[in-house]
C-alpha cells in the first residue's frame, strides 16, 4: 500500500482504539499522521506515540473553533482529514438532562463540524483534491435502533446529515466526503461492557480501518456523499 505515501492526514480521535487501528494502517500506506490529542501528554496506550511519521500534537480541544483552525494552519498541504473524535452516552429520554444532550452534539457533531470546515478550507487554499472521513453510527442511519440513546442517535444523524450535504458542496472542487456507520466495534471496552455477547457478529477494528483508509486515499476516486453501513453480521 502506497497511495499515501508522503501525504498529510489528520486523525482525530487517533488514539483511540478505532484510532489506533486507522492510524496503522495509514502508516503502512506511507502517510504523516497529524494526531490532535486533547490531554498535555501521549496516552500511555497508543502505540505511535514516537514514530517518525507521527505529528502528536497535545491540548488540542476539538471543540474549540480557534483550537482547531490553528491545528490544521500548521499541517502542511492536507489531503485527508479523518474525523474519528466522539463519544457515546445512553439514557431514557426522560432521564436525559439537556446537559446531556448538548454534550452529544458538542462531542459528535461540533467535532466534526469544526474539522470538516478546517479541513475543506485547508484544501481549497491549497488546491487538493483531498478526502475527508466521518463517524456516525448505526443509529444514525437507522433511528429505530436509538431508543435508550436519543441523544447519541441523533448526534450521529446530524453528522451523517452533514456529510452529504458538505460532499454535494465540495463535489465541484474534487473533494470526497464521505462517513462510515458502525453498529458495535470490537473493542476491549466494549467486551468488558457486554461480556455477554457474541462477539464474532462484531465489527473488527482492522476491518473498520481497512475501510476509513481507502475512503481516505487516493483509490477511492468516485465515491463521495456516501455513509456506509459497517454492521457486521449483527
Amino acid at each position: 500500500m502506497t497511495s499515501l505515501a508522503g501525504k498529510h492526514v489528520v486523525i482525530t480521535g487517533g488514539t483511540g482504539q478505532l484510532g489506533s487501528a486507522v492510524v496503522a494502517q495509514l502508516l503502512e500506506a506511507g502517510a504523516i499522521c497529524h494526531v490532535p490529542n486533547s490531554h498535555a501528554a501521549a496516552p500511555a496506550h497508543f502505540p505511535f506515540a514516537a514514530h517518525e511519521h507521527v505529528r502528536l500534537v497535545h491540548n488540542v480541544y476539538l471543540a474549540d473553533s480557534q483550537a482547531v483552525d490553528a491545528f490544521y494552519r500548521e499541517v502542511p498541504e492536507v489531503w485527508a482529514s479523518i474525523n474519528l473524535a466522539g463519544g457515546f452516552a445512553s439514557a431514557p429520554f426522560d432521564k436525559t438532562e439537556s446537559a446531556s444532550f448538548a454534550e452529544m452534539m458538542e462531542t459528535n457533531v461540533r467535532t466534526a463540524f469544526l474539522c470538516c470546515r478546517a479541513a475543506v478550507r485547508a484544501m481549497l487554499g491549497s488546491r487538493t483534491q483531498g478526502r475527508i472521513v466521518n463517524v456516525s453510527a448505526r443509529a444514525g442511519l437507522d433511528p429505530r435502533r436509538g431508543g435508550g440513546m436519543v441523544a447519541y442517535a441523533a448526534s450521529k444523524a446530524a453528522v451523517a446529515a452533514m456529510t452529504v450535504a458538505l460532499a454535494e458542496e465540495v463535489k465541484g472542487h474534487g473533494i470526497l466526503v464521505n462517513a462510515v456507520a458502525p453498529s458495535v466495534l470490537d473493542t476491549a471496552t466494549n467486551r468488558a461492557e457486554m461480556p455477554e455477547a457474541d462477539f464474532t457478529k462484531w465489527v473488527g477494528l482492522g476491518e473498520a480501518a481497512e475501510t476509513i483508509v481507502y475512503l481516505a486515499s487516493p483509490r477511492n476516486r468516485a465515491t463521495s456523499g456516501a455513509v456506509l453501513p459497517l454492521y457486521g453480521r449483527a
